[in-house]
């Protein structure tokens, strides 16, 4: 639904206009992935360092490579679980979208 309804523009004295333009749009909120995504990176990081101390040493292997092995596993898991609660409440919120009336205003004229 546009309509357009050329009005002159008041404060210039020369050949300018604005163009009115009515549309229906949906509004919704939407989580930033990189934000989730992020958040899951640092709990998996520290996940992994808990991990690394809560059980005794391995005599096979170092405490920097146990750290190395579980950051691989749960900085990956951390990701994944952070974009698929993204994803979650990005679904819910476009259950949520709600309609409006916008107007888009272009000016024509001298100034540009």
């Amino acid at each position: 639904m546009s309509s357009t309804e050329p009005t002159p523009d008041a404060t210039a004295g020369h050949e300018a206009e604005e163009v009115v333009e009515h549309e229906q749009v949906r509004v919704r909120r939407a989580p930033k992935y990189g934000v989730f995504i992020g958040l899951g990176a640092f709990l998996g990081f520290v996940a992994a360092f808990v991990l690394t101390f809560a059980f005794p040493e391995n005599e096979e292997f170092t405490v920097g490579q146990v750290f190395g092995f579980l950051l691989l596993v749960c900085l990956v898991a951390g990701i994944a679980l952070g974009g698929a609660a993204a994803s979650i409440i990005d679904a819910v919120s476009s259950k949520r979208a709600r309609s409006v009336d916008a107007e888009r205003i272009e000016r024509h004229g001298e100034g540009e």
